[in-house]
Parts: structure tokens; C-alpha cells; sequence
């Protein structure tokens, strides 16, 4: 049986549902970085707000690298979710060269665990 992977996704957090052999696995990733609003001002706060930036680009990476290694070995990955982190996630897929398992995107709302798993088992025919 080939595994099979759902994952939604925003900035806040990513639910992963598996699903192979061993039956049935649900991963929840929570992202607890802030990303600051840019403000205007002088030279010295936009320095600060770079720093802060970059600080929040370091933090959105670990992130997709840690929801990356649970789908890393899926046969086939579908990506769902409200807003651009299911785009952002399908770039750095498609950069590891693991955009070749990737099946679909789709635009989806806030969901519960249960309706993600449901929605997953229903794609993947299972």
C-alpha cells in the first residue's frame, strides 16, 4: 500500500494525516512566531524591523522543515488550506524536489482534526 499524505496548513499550524500500512497517523505542528507589522519611521527602526524580519523568516522555516519530515516519505501529498502558507509549503517542495508527489493544492476553510482526516481519507479513496 502506498502512503498517502493530507496536509493543511496556515501560519499558525499545520495538521498532518498520514495514512499506509500502519493505518492511520494525525501530527498537529504549532507556529507560535509573530510576524511584526512594518511601520514607518527612521532608518534606526527600520534596522530593528529587519532584524525582527529576518527573525521571523529563520522561525517560518523551522517550521516547514519540521512539517516537511512528516511528508517526506509519502507515495502521493495533498496540501489544503485558507491562506498563502499552502503555496509557500509547495515552493519548499518543490526546492527539496519533492513537488513530484505532490497531487493537488486546494483552498480550503478552518477545519477541525476529524474534518481534515475525513477530508484526506475521502481524496485518497480510503
Amino acid at each position: 500500500m502506498k502512503t498517502n499524505a493530507g496536509l493543511w496548513i496556515d501560519h499558525r499550524s499545520a495538521v498532518i494525516v498520514v495514512i499506509g500500512e500502519k493505518g492511520e497517523e494525525t501530527k498537529r505542528i504549532t507556529f507560535n512566531a509573530e510576524k511584526q507589522v512594518r511601520s514607518s519611521g527612521g532608518a534606526q527602526e527600520d534596522s530593528e524591523q529587519d532584524i525582527r524580519d529576518r527573525r521571523f523568516t529563520n522561525h517560518l522555516n523551522k517550521y516547514f522543515d519540521e512539517v516537511i519530515a512528516y511528508v517526506r516519505n509519502a507515495g502521493s501529498i495533498l496540501v489544503f488550506g485558507p491562506g498563502e502558507a499552502k503555496m509557500e509549503i509547495k515552493k519548499r517542495l518543490e526546492n527539496e524536489k519533492i513537488n513530484t508527489r505532490l497531487v493537488d493544492i486546494e483552498t480550503v476553510d478552518k477545519m477541525t482534526d476529524k474534518q481534515i482526516a475525513a477530508k484526506v481519507r475521502e481524496y485518497f479513496g480510503q
